[in-house]
């Protein structure tokens, strides 16, 4: 894979006007940071501004304290009490950031509706399918916080203790969220699409102490009642003290659980618990590739200094803007969403389906939103795309400056056709991390080129390197996604993971002391980078990552079938096929019945984007000598790798089940590739 090179764009698609560069709020941070922390001397207006990015770049990440430092000074962080330093200890894993501090996450999410002139202002926006917008003010933000986070209090929640949602992207779920940080509890959620048994199998490892959930969703026009869920995760999560009832499709509340409307009721101001920098935040969850999720610990003072950072400089938000990104409660983008609060930003919330009732729904949203920054995924841009639409001529987007995409890579045809079909001067940004650091490692910079399909840069503070087998970086040729020095917002550990083993495996295992996130990237001579996508076997379906070992437990239980293998690959056009195959028991017929039964069974068990594209009939299914299914040799050898330099031959116990792979492969490589999800 080392070997590959990737041909350079020779012009940018679009550069920052002069007076953008000078008015970006990275740019005023730079001048801040080099008059009182060191940082080198911005570079004069009339300079390459990449030149002044990658320097600014080498400082943050070379001079960890100091950056770091300077990133808490400019944001006007709120310590309780005052840290001894910002890192005391770099290594990897195990680094410790700002000891002694001690504050508040919810605090600094809340604290402009403290400001008299914006606390009337809009907070959240709130959106579902039929599209007209409800605001939420700060004012009224503040005091529904306040309110749950006294109710949560008289339960007897305190820090530490874990609190959970099962629900959808909506007003609710951000008060749950705020309520929970203010006391120093640990929040985790779901979204209400996943079935009871993905949900236990992420909260019942955290053991929560309240649930917090709705009675159903709406979502394609259609009401999906999920009481039985309910019902079932209150059976199997003894741990729970209370349940929180939110009506949303208007049923009354169980016998036994509290009213959402009864706890938040009162205007009052929060209390807010200061606890030390790295302590837990929340609790994210791996796909579950090889088992249970991973449940990754982010502590309250390393998400907040990381997504000010995110969201303040590279996002370029602050007050006056508006933040929309479609996301669910169970990717991380949802709490990196919430995080738009931070800065000062008004954060939109869509709850619903992201065609419903027509491909362009979320640019309607932004047209109506008045979105400044609007998030999608690369598939999303991609069906608009192949659906013809001309966002930029039907709608008024005028408002929006900037349209990101993460999920997967945006392939170049998905930036040509933004610049063309919104506008010639949007501000593209192609943008990649993980729910492993809850944030990005490379993409957005304001004061920077777009080049067709390349992430702009490495994000400050983030050592991004790609490297060969052997850890030799890479220029201009493809290799594995490494972090040489650590982040504020890497997780604190693994839930259940006493002694880290778990955590080390994940991401330490490969290179001792530097990170390893799985992903193929390029680095470019310019200081560029380009996604190839994993080089593990994560499914990553429109956004949101999940796990092959969900897939196999449901469709395995399934009589007619012997075992399955499920893949996501990535196409050069930008479509993500996810085809399941299956070796059937003796007797039984892969036909129309059998499909129709697999899919609607990984939609009710699961969740609608567990849906394979296709399921093909294999005769065997091709594992390592200690018999683990080979998910990555096939899914490059579907890809068009050759078969060759797809595996090692010795290490597999039927290499005749690999050709059938191979076969496909090149099939599909001489037609067009799968349409846009299910």
């Amino acid at each position: 894979m080392s070997t590959q090179t990737y041909p350079a764009t020779p012009e940018p698609l679009w550069r920052p006007e002069p007076g953008r560069v000078a008015g970006a709020r990275i740019t005023r941070f730079h001048a801040f940071a080099a008059r009182h922390h060191g940082a080198p001397d911005p570079a004069p207006a009339d300079a390459d501004p990449a030149a002044g990015y990658a320097a600014l770049h080498r400082w943050s990440v070379t001079e960890l304290d100091a950056f770091w430092r300077a990133v808490a000074d400019w944001f006007a962080v709120d310590f309780a009490t005052p840290p001894e330093c910002a890192l005391a200890d770099p290594a990897m894993p195990g680094a410790r950031w700002f000891p002694g501090a001690t504050l508040n996450y919810a605090e600094h999410a809340l604290r402009a509706g403290r400001e008299p002139e914006q606390a009337a202002g809009p907070a959240l926006l709130c959106v579902d399918e039929r599209q007209r917008p409800e605001a939420v003010s700060w004012e009224e933000l503040r005091h529904r916080v306040g309110s749950l986070a006294a109710a949560l209090r008289r339960l007897g929640v305190r820090p530490g203790d874990r609190v959970s949602g099962y629900l959808p992207n909506i007003p609710e779920a951000v008060v749950a969220l705020l309520a929970t940080a203010a006391v120093g509890a640990v929040w985790t959620s779901c979204a209400p699409d996943f079935g009871a048994r993905s949900v236990l199998d992420r909260f019942a490892q955290v053991e929560p102490v309240v649930l917090i959930t709705v009675d159903g969703y709406r979502y394609g026009g259609k009401e999906h009642d999920r009481r039985e869920t309910v019902a079932e995760l209150r059976r199997e999560l003894p741990s729970l003290r209370a349940v929180i009832h939110v009506p949303l499709l208007g049923t009354p509340a169980p016998e036994g659980t509290l009213e959402w409307a009864d706890l938040t009721a009162d205007a009052v101001e929060p209390e807010f618990t200061r606890v030390p920098f790295d302590h837990p935040l929340w609790v994210l969850y791996s796909s579950g590739t090889t088992g249970l999720p991973k449940a990754i610990v982010q502590s309250q003072g390393g998400i907040l200094l990381e997504h000010l950072k995110q969201l303040g400089l590279h996002c370029d938000l602050g007050p006056g803007d508006r933040l929309f990104w479609y996301t669910s409660t169970g990717w991380m983008m949802w709490n990196f969403l919430v995080s738009g609060l931070l800065t000062g930003t008004t954060v939109v919330l869509y709850d619903g389906s992201p065609g419903h009732p027509a491909t362009d729904a979320q640019w309607r949203i932004a047209e109506r939103t008045r979105a400044t920054v609007f998030g999608t995924s690369a598939a999303y841009v991609m069906a608009c795309a192949k659906a013809g639409l001309r966002p930029g001529r039907d709608l008024d987007l005028s408002a929006t400056r900037c349209v990101a995409t993460t999920g997967s890579p945006l392939p170049p045809d998905g930036f040509r056709w933004l610049h063309d079909a919104v506008r010639p001067d949007l501000w593209i940004a192609s943008v990649s991390g993980g729910t492993d650091v809850c944030s990005c490692f490379a993409g957005a910079v304001p004061t920077l080129p777009v080049y067709v399909g390349e992430l702009q840069a490495p994000c400050l503070g983030t050592d991004l390197h790609s490297w060969d087998p052997a850890g030799e970086p890479l220029v201009d040729e493809v290799g594995e996604l490494v972090v040489t020095t650590p982040m504020p917002s890497m997780p604190l550990r693994f839930w259940n993971d006493p002694d880290g083993t778990r955590y080390h495996k994940s991401y330490f295992d490969t290179y001792p002391g530097v990170w390893r996130h799985g992903d193929w990237i390029t680095l470019t001579a310019r200081g560029t980078v380009v996604i190839h996508g994993r080089s593990d076997s994560t499914l990553n379906r429109q956004g949101v990552r999940m796990g092959s070992a969900d897939i196999y437990e449901v469709v395995e239980r399934l009589p007619q079938i012997q075992e399955s293998l499920v893949l996501g690959v990535e196409e050069p056009d930008g479509g993500y096929w996810m085809p399941l195959f299956v070796r059937l028991a003796p007797g039984a017929v892969l036909d129309d019945a059998l499909r129709d039964t697999i899919r609607r069974t990984l939609r009710e068990q699961l969740s609608p984007r567990h849906v394979p594209d296709e399921i093909l009939a294999i005769e065997a299914v091709p594992h390592t000598l200690t018999g683990k299914r080979l998910e990555v040799p096939v899914k490059r050898l579907l890809q068009g790798t050759p078969l060759e330099k797809a595996v090692n031959a010795g290490s597999v116990d039927d290499l005749a089940a690999l050709r059938f792979f191979e076969r496909l492969g090149r099939r599909r490589a001489t037609v067009s590739g799968s349409d846009y999800g299910e």
